[in-house]
């Protein structure tokens, strides 16, 4: 018995179609807020609620993206609410049946929701179990699929964190966080890989928060930055680790991927980003609803970031995985961005001095 809800969806894309491959990639998500969908009605409903405020209708998140260009190559499952209350996850688990909590809107395969950390992946809402059980109702379609793991910011990189380490690089409070995360990434990978050995996964490195939002008001040294640069890159250097052994899983190295795009601070710790350029449309590392920030209002990746960070998943899995997917061109996102641009709101919010 499945416990699973469906519902109509109203996401914004649907309208579009969904035409199928003859062979489209299978995709599912386990993560945080990072890969949870922006249209999801249950966890951002009303105007106040919903990411992008008044640009709500043109902020998308990278699964919201890759649907939106590639749902033809990319199969994430259909849109519509799924999950029940945690108490009857729990029950259904007791009784074998495939489960998920909490309540969402989103992709079928995709599992991440917002404020998962890295406990979340194998305990918690055990986001990889109820996974492994999906995959098991239909294992032919998932012998030769994809995961992406993204998570771990919301164990040890948030502000909090980021101080500790700015202050003392071996925090061992943050350190036993970054381990329990190691662990549960490696579990991860073993229980999805369980009777699917040809499974690929791409394993995402930890963002770095004191370049965006919230961090850029904080004065952080050279040699703090590189104290948080050092801890984190244990993380990082785990997946690589992992990854090094085995050509069945890639590596994202977001923080890499961040400053590629809009640079970094300087050395004495000030910012010293550069603008990305779509079409014509400069995109700041700023914060704000429009699409000519980077970050939205609420600290989340904007637009045109996961657009970018949409394009460069797929370019990985081809080069890692020779997955198929058609490369992403910059040319695809102006105008998805161009229309958020030409909403009346961003005339004053994208104004240059």
């Amino acid at each position: 018995m499945r416990l699973l809800r469906w519902a109509g969806g109203a996401f914004l894309l649907a309208a579009l179609g969904s035409a199928s491959a003859a062979v489209p990639v299978r995709l599912a998500v386990v993560g945080d807020s990072d890969s949870h969908a922006y249209h999801d009605a249950l966890h951002y409903p009303g105007s106040d609620g919903r990411r992008g405020g008044a640009f709500h209708a043109t902020t998308f998140q990278w699964t919201e993206w890759l649907h939106h260009l590639r749902r033809t190559e990319v199969d994430q499952g259909s849109w519509g609410r799924y999950g029940v209350h945690p108490l009857l996850a729990r029950l259904g688990d007791g009784l074998g049946w495939s489960t998920r909590t909490p309540e969402k809107e989103d992709f079928a395969y995709n599992f991440a929701v917002s404020g998962a950390g890295c406990d979340d992946l194998m305990e918690g809402r055990r986001q990889v179990p109820r996974l492994a059980r999906l995959m098991e109702d239909s294992p032919a379609q998932w012998r030769d699929g994809i995961v992406v793991i993204r998570i771990g910011v919301n164990s040890f990189g948030q502000q909090d964190s980021l101080a500790r380490l700015a202050g003392d690089p071996r925090d061992p409070a943050v350190h036993a966080q970054i381990d329990r995360c190691i662990a549960a990434v490696r579990a991860a990978i073993e229980r999805l890989r369980q009777g699917r050995p040809g499974l690929r996964m791409v394993l995402v490195g930890v963002f770095d928060n004191s370049q965006i939002s919230e961090g850029l008001q904080r004065r952080y040294s050279r040699r703090a930055l590189q104290s948080i640069g050092r801890a984190l890159d244990r993380y990082d250097a785990a997946l690589e680790a992992m990854v090094k052994t085995d050509p069945r899983l890639a590596f994202f190295d977001d923080r890499a991927w961040f400053a590629a795009h809009w640079g970094g601070r300087a050395n004495d710790g000030t910012p010293a980003y550069r603008d990305v350029v779509l079409g014509g449309i400069r995109v700041g590392n700023t914060q704000g609803d429009a699409p000519c920030h980077a970050v939205l209002a609420d600290g989340h990746a904007g637009t045109a970031w996961n657009g970018l960070w949409a394009q460069a998943l797929v370019e990985l899995m081809d080069r890692r995985f020779n997955a198929g997917i058609t490369p992403i061109r910059d040319a695809e996102l102006v105008p998805l961005v161009r229309a958020g641009i030409r909403l009346p709101a961003a005339t004053k919010a994208c104004a240059r001095p």
